[in-house]
């Protein structure tokens, strides 16, 4: 079973952090301040929880169903998810198979990835295994829209992020490779679907935000890269205050 905590007391909150991250993500927001029941789980391959998938195809699906198996042993019936990126396209997949009331996409989109992407997702399974080190480095401050003002965050996501092996980083890119396009879902059901997003975030495109979903409640952040948990964090706990 994927490792877990389970922290405070009311409604439940279930959060799952993005790629190269763990549930120690979480730390940078003042959680208590919601005054719900937090839980926070490690993805497959993240953190302390192991990558069990002998599946030939790495899959979003599969990571959704580990996912289940922890709401099934808290015997948790509804919840609203927070997912950061990664975090975010596996919540899309759990909302199929459990009792999700809401989820608030930070950081992520519901679409596919493009031909572009595609490629690039092949390249990052490929390199891992030849530089692991080297590319989380280049990675991780790039995923900053200020990087210099988070030198010190910046450092200590690198040292946890080079924990994780290469198996775990290729299986997770592949993974989002290969996950499924939930625009139409998405579309059909606005009041399910959240999004926080940073202006300043070159990972996922605000402008296809905006194009993508008329009508959807997306909440831009003006000073925020892909690491609004960090950047922002006092608009994310307020924003999350409001839609919980």
């Amino acid at each position: 079973m994927l490792h877990y905590q389970s922290v405070g007391e009311g409604k439940t909150l279930v959060f799952l952090h993005g790629f190269l991250e763990s549930s120690t993500m979480w730390d940078y927001l003042p959680l208590k301040e919601l005054n719900v029941r937090c839980i926070l789980i490690d993805l497959p391959g993240h953190g302390q929880s192991p990558l069990t998938d002998t599946a030939e195809i790495p899959s979003i699906r599969f990571m959704a169903q580990q996912v289940l198996e922890v709401l099934k042993e808290l015997k948790i019936t509804e919840f609203t998810l927070v997912g950061h990126s990664l975090g975010a396209y596996v919540g899309l997949d759990l909302c199929h198979l459990a009792p999700c009331q809401k989820l608030i996409l930070l950081n992520s989109n519901c679409w596919s990835d493009d031909e572009q992407k595609r490629r690039d997702r092949l390249r990052v399974a490929d390199l891992v295994y030849k530089a692991k080190k080297h590319f989380i480095r280049e990675a991780i401050p790039g995923l900053f829209g200020r990087p210099n003002d988070f030198q010190a965050e910046i450092k200590q996501l690198i040292k946890e992020a080079n924990h994780m092996s290469a198996d775990a980083i290729a299986y997770a890119a592949l993974a989002m490779r290969e996950r499924v396009d939930y625009t139409e879902e998405v579309l059909a059901n606005p009041s399910r679907y959240v999004f926080i997003h940073g202006e300043l975030d070159t990972l996922v495109s605000g402008e296809q935000l905006f194009l993508r979903l008329p009508g959807m409640r997306v909440h831009f952040l003006p000073n925020a890269g892909h690491m609004s948990h960090i950047e922002s964090r006092d608009e994310v706990i307020l924003l999350l205050k409001e839609e919980i």
